[in-house]
């Protein structure tokens, strides 16, 4: 995000997207850099393409709804949770599933679910960080 981006988004709303990613409309959602060669999709800034070396990117929305292809449950702490890789229309999300028992009883491969966002807390100018994550459908 730009400076003049984040000044706006921080001015309008009082909320920052966590990740440059996340775009905070109505309804929020992800924007990925897609290669114009070979269309292959990243998230974080590119100087090229990891799998044509090309150089020309355009944004792209990505789905908002997918389906779990992987999970761990971690136990790191005194709070479990579940850490995901979801399939949003062919393009793979790296993200907590929140919203369900992390355990396997209640997450499963194919599962499917929605892009959500929630609160990461303010800073003392009352600024809120807003970061995502996907919960059940």
């Amino acid at each position: 995000m730009s400076e003049a981006q984040e000044k706006e988004t921080t001015e309008t709303s009082g909320k920052i997207p966590f990740v440059d990613y996340l775009i905070l409309d109505n309804p929020p959602y992800l924007q990925a850099q897609e290669c114009l060669s070979c269309g292959a999709r990243y998230f974080d800034r590119r100087n090229a393409c990891a799998s044509c070396f090309e150089d020309q990117f355009r944004s792209v929305a990505i789905d908002q709804e997918g389906i779990v292809t992987s999970f761990s449950i971690v136990q790191m702490g005194p709070i479990p949770y579940v850490s995901a890789v979801v399939d949003c229309g062919g393009t793979s999300v790296k993200c907590t599933i929140m919203n369900v028992e992390p355990s396997p009883e209640h997450v499963t491969l194919g599962m499917q679910v929605k892009l959500m966002t929630y609160s990461m807390g303010e800073d003392s100018e009352g600024t809120e960080a807003i970061a995502f994550g996907f919960e059940p459908i």
